[in-house]
């Protein structure tokens, strides 16, 4: 899904942003919209590391061979590095006129609108489980949402490097640009009457989910084209967004 749009976008310092862990810094080194600054790894992990360097035309002088003690005085302390850590800069944004002109390539797609979602846990778990079912992108709102950051990169098991992701102003006014573009645009809400898996799935559509607890604020909702629940238990009120964007993503592929 990346593509290569370095020329597109003004390059941010490659010691804005330090990735960790295997997955997340290979997949970071394998995506040509990275900005690649220095790599730490320790002894053991060099041979692979340098290959995978020289694969991607990466040049394999970027790695330091370190101490483990060494990557762990820069990381968080409850950090899992796995002995590989990366100075990077964040990743370019896709603009929404670039979604919707991908979208316009296909004849079915899904992208995942997520309103004022903040947990960056939970939006790299996100980003895993769009690129797992296939979502076209995942958009969200620039003010009410974290940048991107390590953890969210480690959460998302190195998929945040393939999945295009756009930042946008206003989310309603994106949304309206979706349904302007063909979108059919739904909204998820624990209190509606229809549930996902009884719609019609065909052409494009944007599923649209709100934070834990409040939901999708008004505007945003009085955007939808339609809201739907996921068939769950009622004596269970909800779940968590990344649980229950997963299951709406999975929904959505079986159409």
């Amino acid at each position: 899904m990346s593509k290569n749009r370095r020329g597109n976008a003004p390059q941010s310092s490659v010691s804005g942003l330090i990735l960790y862990g295997r997955h997340a810094v290979f997949a970071a080194l394998a995506n040509p919209e990275r900005n690649i600054g220095k790599i730490l790894t320790t002894r053991e992990n060099f041979d692979e590391l340098k290959a995978h360097c020289q694969k991607h035309n990466i040049d394999p002088a970027k790695i330091q061979i370190v101490d483990r003690s060494d990557i762990n005085k820069i990381l968080p302390a409850d950090a899992v590095h796995q002995g590989y850590a990366l100075y990077c800069a964040p990743l370019p944004g896709y603009a929404i006129e670039e979604i919707c002109a991908l979208a316009d390539r296909q004849d079915n797609c899904t992208v995942l609108v997520l309103d004022q979602v903040t947990d960056p846990q939970n939006i790299g778990a996100i980003i895993r489980s769009c690129a797992a079912f296939g979502a076209l992108a995942l958009i969200l709102q620039d003010k009410n949402s974290p940048a991107e950051t390590a953890a969210m990169a480690k959460a998302s098991a190195g998929t945040i490097d393939i999945l295009p992701i756009c930042r946008v102003t206003n989310l309603s006014r994106a949304i309206d640009q979706l349904k302007t573009a063909g979108f059919w645009t739904i909204g998820m809400d624990g209190y509606a009457k229809d549930t996902i898996d009884k719609i019609n799935k065909a052409g494009k559509n944007a599923i649209i989910m709100g934070s834990e607890g409040k939901g999708m604020r008004r505007l945003v909702e009085e955007g939808c084209d339609i809201t739907v629940r996921l068939p769950i238990d009622p004596r269970v009120e909800s779940l968590n967004v990344s649980t229950a964007a997963a299951i709406a993503l999975y929904e959505m592929k079986r159409s």
